[in-house]
């Protein structure tokens, strides 16, 4: 695919204990704002900007992020990703990001947004060096419909590939098609609407830190249900089912805060956008 509707590529490195962007670029509907830097540990915030408001039909995104030794940074985005019906070809986004050793980095998106007759592929590969960081989530979240139907997309396809020092170390493929499978059926949704996934890899993997977030998510008071699993590399996932993008965010906000208090020794700011 050489023919994006947005492409966007943003390396970075650390300089005197301040992450900062040695190279910038960005085309079509795809932007990216100002730094942001919430306190003086030299971490660095960027919101990625779809000016156009949603995907739609044919659209094609193309993201690359790097990340040098020592480099901290967290990239969000503006609002949640809405992508409209596609009747003729799928919207895709495609995603590399490479870490260099020492490097720490956490993509947190706003949810997906799939409204009636969307078809939506993503693909991410991200490529790691042994002490680096990476953590990310993903909330996917029905649209409206005008019959009411939860699950009136076409498809949501999520494929994510890990490297590990030039080694597949994780592959997770979610593939949702509401027309062909049952989607309150043991294996997919199992009578929710909202899926939320988050990947954490870090040598600082532990037991007790596993031990802590189940603790911490058994506790919140409403109806879901979640599972947490060691990775072949050193990490984890967490896969969560609820029926609201609200509840979702706020389990994945309580986990990241631990992690950041783990991993980076300081509680993670809000992105919180409205």
């Amino acid at each position: 695919m050489t023919d994006w509707t947005g492409a966007l590529s943003l390396d970075l490195e650390d300089r005197k204990g301040k992450t900062v962007a040695k190279r910038v670029y960005f085309q079509g509907a795809l932007k990216v704002m100002r730094p942001i830097y919430f306190d003086d540990s030299g971490q660095v915030c960027y919101y990625l900007l779809n000016p156009g408001g949603g995907y739609l039909d044919g659209d094609r995104y193309k993201m690359e992020i790097s990340a040098t030794e020592g480099a901290k940074v967290t990239l969000t985005t503006q609002s949640a990703t809405k992508v409209y019906k596609t009747p003729k070809s799928f919207a895709y986004q495609e995603t590399t990001i490479n870490l260099k050793k020492g490097s720490y980095l956490e993509y947190l998106p706003d949810p997906l947004i799939a409204y009636e007759n969307a078809h939506y592929k993503q693909k991410n590969v991200i490529h790691i060096e042994s002490g680096a960081t990476f953590i990310s989530t993903d909330i996917l979240t029905p649209g409206w419909s005008p019959s009411g139907e939860k699950f009136s997309y076409n498809t949501i396809q999520l494929l994510t590939e890990v490297y590990l020092d030039g080694k597949l170390g994780m592959f997770d493929h979610i593939k949702l098609m509401p027309q062909q499978q049952s989607m309150s059926g043991l294996g997919f949704m199992e009578g929710y609407t909202h899926l939320g996934s988050m990947i954490a890899i870090s040598e600082q993997t532990n037991n007790a830190l596993l031990d802590e977030l189940y603790e911490i998510i058994q506790k919140e008071e409403t109806n879901f249900t979640f599972g947490i699993s060691n990775l072949a590399i050193p990490g984890f996932s967490i896969r969560i089912l609820a029926n609201s993008t609200q509840v979702i965010e706020r389990i994945l906000n309580k986990c990241h805060k631990i992690i950041g208090e783990n991993w980076n020794n300081r509680t993670p700011s809000s992105l919180r956008k409205y």
